[in-house]
């Protein structure tokens, strides 16, 4: 009897297992997935599944990793298995045009001899050790891309890589993109034979460098009197001092349908550090000034004061202000999720943007045939507009000019429409043009497409990325979503459109809404304590020269009563007004603490608290059964 029991328990043991090995290798080959981020930040996007739904031609995947190399770090490892899984997604949502392949190259492999074939970079992680692969290929008929070498530290963009890998074999065709701009060195310096090895040969701006990869980025003077045919979409960046020849040639461009990026600028840092350099090389800086599109703006009913910019505590962005100290710099704007317009493409999955110094665009209402659509706007409690000139010089030369006037800026905007010609005549001669050639034929109105940008610099590296130097190379990583919010407006107007739903995913970095608000609050309250103390400086110092304009002779280096009144009366309101500053930073600090620990508590707390509720309540239900 005891026998079988014992045998009708092993029989049972070994049953068991059978059924947990047979569910554990069903379960394994079912994509059993649950993305339980508030963005979906690994779950197929919708802009990628458009774009694989209109492939025609099949496409091949070869994803080559040296998976089973010692070499290959374990973090790396994980990620390839993330890069790995994404690509199956790819496969299933192909339904049949995407095939993967996985290979692994071994040392002196075919796949290996392949994977250089195609171009995967081999990295070297160990001097001594054998190289190792991480690459991906895209095959469709006889076109190839390839992606040389996947990094971790790209991970945001890694569905959009992928994708936009695809869109290049499936459809080759590089649309014509024309740059205009009034700045040097947006696509960097050509190759110097006489330059040293070791110096690094300016490659300019990452939005350029990155536009390359997709489009013909075609340079056009910018003292062009006609924008080639083939181009379809013209970026002009930070115009300043266009001839009305260049001006002229804009306008026809977009009145034939061409369509326009712009970016004007009322104060242009990379303008002032590139005017900087040119004085100390000898060169002569052709001086720094805003930009414009002067008449052109006029006729299409914009209005650009090229004198001021928008200041907004709302957006101050930190900035080391020397000696130590860090300054809220209100027109140095740090742009959230708030001040971009949710229902449009452009912005809707975009969290932060910086705009340096950018002005203010209005738009005259009733103009004729033209829509203008904000898209980048100021808050409209905290924001007001401040000279350009007071506000290179930070936060003391704002201070006076610093009053809220509950009104929203518009930052960028796109004009859509019926666009009229500014220059029915056509351009006006150029002093000293004595050409006797015929008036060039005017177009006079047509239907176009621009969006209008009040900021040039949020292109420039110094505030959209930064270089990091990894295993694969120094790389560029982006600080916000600046170069983001310019590709999705050029994919827009040039290239696949399903390509913004893929390049704006949510982040999984977020800001600090209610510490910022915070922060915007108290920096409203010491601004105003500032300017009280002031007001209540320059009065003092006023009494002080009127009492001393009193005395004659000897008089005048000897404080009379008065004015040692006037001087006690000040540094005791100049002591309570420091006070109420000093609790104005206390009150900030206490409220930031008491959100964080409430932060604390529900992190730490809540889970281990709802256990024990679940406990007892399940406890009682079954002492009651």
């Amino acid at each position: 009897m005891k026998n079988q029991k014992f045998f009708n328990g092993v029989v049972g043991l070994v049953l068991l297992l059978a059924i947990i090995a047979a569910v554990n290798l069903i379960l394994s080959n079912l994509r059993l997935r649950g993305d339980l981020t508030a963005e979906k930040l690994y779950t197929l996007s919708s802009g990628s599944k458009a774009i694989l739904g209109k492939l025609e031609n099949d496409v091949t995947l070869k994803f080559y990793c040296s998976n089973s190399s010692s070499e290959m770090p374990m973090g790396l490892k994980t990620y390839a298995t993330q890069v790995q899984d994404l690509l199956k997604e790819y496969e299933l949502a192909g339904k049949g045009h995407i095939q993967l392949e996985a290979y692994d190259p071994k040392p002196d492999s075919d796949a290996e001899e392949w994977a250089q074939r195609y171009g995967i970079e081999p990295q070297q992680v160990n001097p001594f050790g054998q190289p190792i692969y991480f690459g991906l290929v895209s095959v469709c008929g006889e076109n190839e891309q390839v992606i040389p070498g996947f990094n971790p530290r790209s991970e945001a963009t890694l569905e959009y890589d992928i994708t936009r890998l695809i869109t290049r074999v499936a459809w080759p065709e590089k649309p014509v993109i024309g740059l205009m701009s009034g700045l040097n060195g947006l696509l960097g310096s050509p190759a110097n034979p006489m330059m040293m090895r070791r110096q690094q040969q300016d490659q300019g701006w990452a939005a350029f460098r990155e536009l390359k990869k997709d489009y013909t980025l075609r340079e056009v003077p910018a003292d062009a009197d006609k924008i080639d045919d083939d181009i379809k979409t013209l970026v002009v960046v930070h115009p300043k001092n266009f001839s009305e020849t260049a001006l002229f040639a804009i306008d026809q461009f977009v009145v034939r349908g061409g369509r326009l990026v712009v970016c004007v600028d009322p104060f242009s840092v990379m303008d002032m550090i590139s005017n900087q350099q040119q004085n100390t090389m000898m060169m002569g800086g052709s001086g720094v000034g805003p930009s414009t599109l002067g008449k052109v703006f006029d006729t299409w009913g914009i209005t650009f004061d090229t004198g001021k910019v928008v200041a907004d505590n709302s957006a101050a962005t930190k900035l080391n202000a020397g000696n130590g100290r860090v300054e809220e710099n209100p027109a140095f704007l740090s742009l959230g999720a708030s001040n971009l317009v949710k229902g449009d493409l452009l912005t809707a999955q975009l969290t932060q943007v910086m705009f340096p110094f950018a002005g203010s665009l209005e738009f005259k209402e009733g103009t004729e045939g033209l829509t203008f659509t904000p898209v980048i706007s100021s808050s409209t409690d905290n924001s007001c507009m401040v000279d350009q000139m007071n506000a290179q010089f930070g936060m003391s030369a704002m201070r006076s000019q610093m009053t809220p006037d509950g009104k929203a800026r518009v930052l960028a905007a796109r004009l859509t429409g019926t666009f009229k010609t500014a220059f029915p005549n056509g351009p006006a001669k150029e002093d000293g043009d004595s050409s006797t050639n015929a008036a060039p034929a005017v177009v006079a109105s047509g239907n176009g497409t621009v969006m209008i940008f009040a900021d040039s610099d949020f292109l420039a590296d110094q505030f959209c990325v930064q270089m990091v130097n990894t295993l694969f190379g120094q790389i560029a990583q982006p600080l916000n979503d600046n170069l983001t919010l310019f590709a999705n407006t050029v994919e827009q107007f040039a290239g696949r459109e399903e390509l913004i739903g893929v390049r704006s995913r949510g982040q999984s970095n977020r800001p600090f809404e209610k510490v910022d608000a915070l922060e915007a609050k108290a920096l409203g309250k010491w601004q105003k304590k500032e300017s009280e103390l002031e007001a209540a400086l320059q009065e003092t110092q006023q009494r002080l020269q009127e009492l001393q304009k009193q005395k004659s002779g000897n008089e005048r280096a000897l404080l009379s009563k008065e004015q040692q009144e006037e001087i006690a009366q000040f540094r005791k309101t100049q002591a309570n007004t420091r006070k109420q500053l000093k609790n104005v930073r206390k009150e900030l600090t206490s409220e930031i603490d008491h959100l964080g620990t409430v932060l604390k508590v529900i992190n730490i707390m809540l889970v281990p608290l709802l256990v024990i509720v679940f406990g007892i309540v399940r406890g009682l239900r079954r002492r009651n059964h």
